[in-house]
């Protein structure tokens, strides 16, 4: 038997804590990137600044993992690793601030249970960028309803009418969601779910007065489980954890917010890097464009060139300078601000992709890669256009090479993970007998899949069916260099 069978199973009779927290925040998401960012923040600011606030956890969808959190009575370690200071810096981290984690498809009266908590004040989410989007049909009086905002407006106006409109029982909503103006699109469809519904004026008045939605914009790489080492993992920790997950040193969690609500989530106080703005417009545009537009470009290539992590496929010289002439020909140009403060903050983050302790799998990246492609890429395309009169070589490279990543061309061992009707969709152009740029213009043409026409922007569908073939012709590494 190994050392790693013999460490007790982690939970609440095996670590003896006596801590109880009241239920203040409501969690929609139980993936790696929540417990290892925001619930990891709960954890610190409830130990140095007494926030006491308690996690209920709730899963989104009908399938998930909050039986994992069950069984563990939803405690796990947080693992980072990274550079603090110029050095080398490891630290993990027993996390203790979720209560309770329920699937609300399986579990919906406790959910409500927990939806109607008088103490309740936060609710925090990461539904991917598809998650703040519009469902035909929605029923907001389903059990539960498909939809995350289907989920909030049903939640929001059954708080309303179960506190009589109370102005101190609405909710404050910190949305994780990589998309712009996250938690104004979200406050959108809430209201226009109401509006459809028929539901009384009274609760949109209590709504835009008693609730909410900040905006805001995170940053941590979280490669999540350590499937690869767990067993080293479990052994520093001395328990077998089965939901240890994997960060890198380095968070960000910038919040357009009110006074009110800081005063009420003081996570700075907490020695976190959480910054509160007026407006994070611009804060936003650098970040989303440089790392995330950066790793949703490197994925398709990286993953096409044979690599499994970021840091492998940034130690591939031709990716590496491929993504920073990217970043400083085609990016960094098309970003309000000062230039020279623009190639700062993206030297500093392309640095991190080089972290010798995380092992950031592009598998992983690489979930929903349409919608993160048309959000963190496709605005520098525009701007880049609308700037030079003519379409980015290596931002349309990075589509041509999703499309081929979506394949059955790929010569990889690589099944995409992404919304199944556009997946399905883009499977029946590829197995059409049509032309590759008829192919590509199929495809992004397709406003259902990218919510536009792509090929309405001039030489877009041109650059892309160019390089597809390349691709396709040549290999990826090849079509790489020839730009």
């Amino acid at each position: 038997m190994d050392n790693a069978s013999q460490l007790p199973q982690l939970n609440r009779t095996t670590y003896n804590t006596s801590k109880q927290y009241p239920v203040k925040v409501l969690q929609f998401g139980e993936g790696n990137f929540l417990r290892a960012f925001v619930d990891w923040m709960i954890h610190k600011a409830n130990n140095s600044i007494n926030l006491n606030a308690g996690v209920v956890v709730v899963q989104p969808l009908e399938r998930g993992m909050v039986d994992l959190l069950q069984k563990q009575d939803n405690l796990y370690h947080v693992a980072l690793e990274g550079i603090k200071d110029g050095q080398p810096v490891k630290e993990s981290e027993l996390i203790d601030c979720i209560i309770d984690a329920i699937n609300p498809y399986a579990e919906y009266e406790k959910y409500l249970n927990y939806i109607l908590h008088p103490e309740l004040e936060l609710v925090v989410s990461n539904t991917t960028e598809a998650g703040i989007s519009r469902i035909d049909n929605e029923d907001i009086n389903a059990a539960p309803p498909k939809s995350f905002p289907g989920k909030v407006c049903q939640l929001l106006y059954k708080r309303f009418q179960h506190f009589n409109g109370a102005s101190d029982k609405g909710l404050t909503f910190f949305c994780c969601e990589l998309i712009e103006h996250n938690g104004s699109k979200l406050k959108e469809i809430v209201l226009e779910l109401a509006a459809s519904n028929q539901l009384e004026p009274a609760f949109i008045t209590w709504l835009n007065q008693s609730c909410s939605f900040c905006n805001t914009l995170v940053d941590r790489i979280v490669p999540g489980f350590p499937k690869d080492n767990i067993k080293s993992f479990q052994q520093a920790v001395g328990y077998e954890d089965n939901l240890i997950v994997v960060g890198e040193y380095f968070h960000l969690w910038a919040i357009e917010a009110p006074q009110a609500v800081q005063a009420k989530f003081p996570f700075d106080q907490a020695g976190l890097n959480v910054v509160w703005l007026d407006d994070m417009t611009a804060f936003r545009d650098k970040k989303v464009r440089i790392l995330n537009g950066s790793h949703t470009a490197l994925v398709p290539v990286g993953l096409l060139s044979g690599h499994q992590t970021v840091k492998e496929a940034f130690d591939d010289k031709v990716l590496a300078d491929f993504i920073q002439q990217m970043v400083s020909q085609e990016v960094i140009p098309c970003i309000k601000g000062d230039q020279d403060a623009l190639k700062v903050f993206a030297d500093e983050i392309l640095e991190r992709f080089y972290n010798p302790y995380v092992k950031h799998f592009m598998k992983d990246i690489s979930l929903n890669s349409i919608s993160k492609w048309i959000t963190r890429d496709y605005p520098s395309v525009q701007d880049y256009h609308q700037l030079n009169g003519a379409i980015p070589k290596r931002l349309s490279f990075s589509l041509a090479a999703l499309l081929v990543l979506y394949s059955p061309h790929n010569n990889i061992d690589f099944t995409p993970n992404d919304t199944a009707e556009h997946l399905e969709f883009i499977k029946s152009v590829w197995d059409s007998d049509a032309s590759n740029a008829e192919k590509v213009k199929q495809i992004l043409s397709n406003e259902g899949v990218w919510n536009e026409n792509l090929c309405a922007l001039p030489g877009l569908c041109e650059s892309v069916t160019s390089y597809l073939e390349s691709i396709l012709k040549q290999g990826i590494k090849t079509a790489i260099q020839s730009l």
